[in-house]
């Protein structure tokens, strides 16, 4: 399914970013992707399941939950290293990535989620955009 993504701050990546990017916590609060429970029962997916998120930027498989409120086609993914993955760096001399809309595929996919070692790792096989 094709989605508009946005990234954004919330209350819990903002806490977990405080006691340290590197732990459990913030791959938690921020490897996720949340999504409109109506979009959710189309996708087959249910909160705590897995999903490929897929932009022109690359792909990540990110954890679903359920969007606080009603947004249907809209994923949002708190801001991190996992959004940034996703969002990339191109600016088109504005200073500022696209962090508001974004086309992105997202279909349901059985995987394992990226660590932030993992997603590192990610960043520095691939060549500057």
């Amino acid at each position: 399914m094709r989605f508009t993504l946005i990234t954004g701050r919330t209350v819990a990546q903002g806490d977990a970013m405080e006691k340290g990017k590197t732990e459990e916590e913030f791959m938690k609060a921020c490897a996720i992707v949340e999504l409109d429970p109506e979009d959710m029962e189309k996708l087959g997916v249910r909160e705590g399941d897995t999903v490929k998120v897929k932009t022109s930027e690359g792909e990540l498989v990110l954890w679903v939950r359920k969007a606080p409120g009603e947004q249907p086609g809209v994923a949002f993914i708190p801001m991190g290293p996992w959004a940034n993955y996703l969002i990339g760096g191109d600016t088109e001399a504005t200073g500022m990535p696209p962090y508001k809309v974004v086309d992105a595929e997202i279909t349901p996919e059985r995987g394992k989620v990226p660590s932030l070692e993992e997603l590192l790792r990610l960043y520095t096989r691939e060549e500057v955009r």
